[in-house]
């Protein structure tokens, strides 16, 4: 069910919301949290396509904010103009009383349209674009955890953003943005315990495997570590910052022209060489001296995987917060 609200307000939206769920005979009570996406309308329907993924694990209302720069308040003599100021600039006029120009357009989807919950499009223009905060605070669902997620280029600083500034927890994606390096040095200088990046969370799978190798006998020491992957692909610089920080040895990367993701570890030991490697896109082949190779399945991981894992867990992650803060300049410097 698609229900497009234009020229609205946020209470007409509460209230919609509320009619609906009292018609299918639930309430948002079942919600475990708010997520808040902000995004542009070429990203819009991929974006919710992952959130309704992510939502059959964690039922939640999604917001997604959708800022609409195409239509501008014509005004162009002086009095018009301050009347248009006048209009856009005040939430409170926008959100509640005053002209019929309210300067936010709404969709609302329920049922097989929005995952295990709902989805609340919010459009605004001119001045309203300024205010999400005021758009959003109203619609969130009581009582529970907010978290606020960037699927492309994020704020520099999310924390200080007015949407971020509500959440609990800070979900971007780096290496979706136009500059994957310059944002991530961009997120370090303004890190706070709440941010999380995506670029770290598709390395899950792989630290779990490389962590379980080093626990087996004999525990030797490492002397070097070498990772194989594709250039300018920032989860595999996190693998080598979290290596290099957490083993205290040198670590070697080696290009594989045309990879897509990591393809492999090695560990230098007084007995041999330990790997990981990935020839193909969904199997890897763990090697330990003096054992025959042991073929795992290892696929790479989709963004609904990774979103859904930090849904779960959204604490800080204090071996992220190591990473990004002390790793990453080791492997720079």
């Amino acid at each position: 069910m698609i229900i497009d609200m234009p020229n609205t307000r946020t209470r007409e939206i509460a209230h919609k919301i509320d009619e609906l769920h009292e018609e299918r005979g639930e309430s948002a009570t079942g919600r475990v949290l708010t997520l808040l996406i902000a995004t542009d309308e070429g990203e819009l329907e991929h974006a919710l396509e992952i959130a309704n993924a992510a939502s059959r694990e964690h039922p939640c209302r999604v917001i997604a904010i959708v800022p609409d720069t195409s239509r501008r308040d014509g005004s162009d003599n002086a009095d018009g103009g301050a009347k248009a100021m006048e209009k856009t600039d005040n939430p409170a006029i926008d959100l509640t009383d005053g002209p019929a120009e309210s300067n936010l357009d709404a969709q609302v989807r329920f049922g097989a349209d929005a995952g295990a919950g709902e989805i609340i499009i919010l459009r605004p223009r001119n001045g309203l674009i300024n205010h999400p905060d005021t758009l959003v605070i109203p619609l969130l669902v009581p009582d529970v955890p907010v978290v606020a997620w960037w699927p492309t280029t994020p704020p520099s600083n999310p924390a200080k953003d007015l949407m971020g500034a509500m959440a609990r927890s800070r979900i971007t994606d780096a290496l979706h943005s136009s500059n994957p390096e310059a944002t991530i040095e961009r997120l370090r200088r303004s890190w706070t315990p709440e941010d999380i990046d995506l670029s770290w969370t598709r390395l899950t799978v792989w630290r779990g495997l490389l962590a379980s190798m080093l626990d087996q006998p004999p525990h030797l020491p490492i002397t070097a570590v070498k990772v194989t992957g594709p250039r300018e692909f920032l989860p595999m610089d996190l693998l080598c910052a979290w290596l290099r920080l957490t083993l205290d040895v040198p670590v070697d990367v080696e290009y594989v022209d045309g990879a897509t993701a990591v393809t492999g570890v090695a560990f230098t030991r007084a007995d041999g060489v330990v790997s990981l490697e990935r020839p193909h896109e969904d199997q890897a082949v763990i090697s330990m001296p003096g054992q025959a190779p042991q073929a795992i399945s290892v696929p790479p991981r989709t963004i609904e995987d990774c979103l859904t894992e930090e849904l779960r867990r959204i604490d800080p992650d204090e071996i992220y917060a190591d990473v990004i803060n002390e790793g990453w300049d080791l492997i720079r410097h």
